[in-house]
């Protein structure tokens, strides 16, 4: 096994685990998706009028919280076909999809709470005064007040997962990490494709948190109480100069 790095190898290997960019990425985004559909299966649950639903809920939360995902991903492809009665056996990209997003909505699911939780009281007071059904609610007030503020904590779950995905190649599922395994196991050459993997998620996650970051400082900006006061404030105060010259004008 050659032990000295090789840029001959490096620029063989590269096209090689750029390969699998696509499945790496796509992967990502149906996770995504699914935790954030899951998520609000999570908080729905939790808000129904039941103890015995929420504490079984919240301890399942809990569970799959406190369980590596790379667990849950070996239960979901190698132990649950064996599950008597309901055990199937699913697609490696089928087992990744619900393994990380079912680990990660449940950290979604958090996110939507906090943000559902900071809709002030009124805002649901009002709805239900004016008869509401709780559909439009929740579509008309709640979540429209609540989605916005925690687009920055989501858009930093995003890249966490993206970070987290290259966990599906123990499975089989064909993205960089795997391609550069597999490269490195036919040449018996490890260093140049692994560093050209720690390199594309480099080049991925480090603009992807800056942005994140910036949208966060706009978000924050948006939805600051002072931010909306003060302009409020000038609104009225351009109102009342208005007002003051037209009387001027009669």
């Amino acid at each position: 096994m050659n032990t000295n790095f090789r840029w001959e190898t490096f620029l063989e290997a590269f096209p090689i685990v750029l390969k699998g960019l696509g499945m790496t990425v796509g992967l990502t985004f149906a996770c995504f998706g699914f935790a954030l559909i899951f998520g609000f299966l999570w908080i729905f649950l939790r808000r129904i009028p039941n103890k015995p639903l929420v504490w079984l809920v919240t301890w399942m939360m809990e569970f799959i919280r406190s369980t590596p995902p790379l667990v849950q991903l070996f239960f979901i492809y190698y132990a649950w076909p064996m599950v008597p009665g309901v055990g199937v056996t699913l697609e490696p990209f089928t087992c990744a999809v619900l393994g990380i997003g079912i680990h990660y909505s449940t950290y979604i699911g958090e996110i939507y709470r906090s943000g559902i939780d900071s809709v002030d009281k009124g805002q649901w007071e009002a709805s239900t005064a004016l008869n509401f059904s709780t559909a439009d609610k929740w579509k008309k007030i709640i979540l429209p007040q609540a989605i916005p503020p925690t687009i920055p904590m989501l858009g930093n779950y995003f890249i966490i997962m993206f970070k987290e995905v290259p966990l599906a190649s123990t499975i089989g599922v064909g993205g960089i990490l795997f391609m550069a395994n597999s490269y490195g196991a036919l040449n018996f050459a490890y260093l140049e494709p692994l560093t050209i993997v720690g390199i594309i998620f480099l080049a991925l996650s480090y603009p992807s948190s800056i942005l994140i970051k910036k949208l966060e400082v706009k978000v924050n900006t948006r939805f600051d109480k002072n931010a909306v006061l003060s302009k409020s404030k000038k609104k009225n105060s351009i109102q009342e100069i208005n007002l003051e010259g037209s009387d001027h004008i009669v």
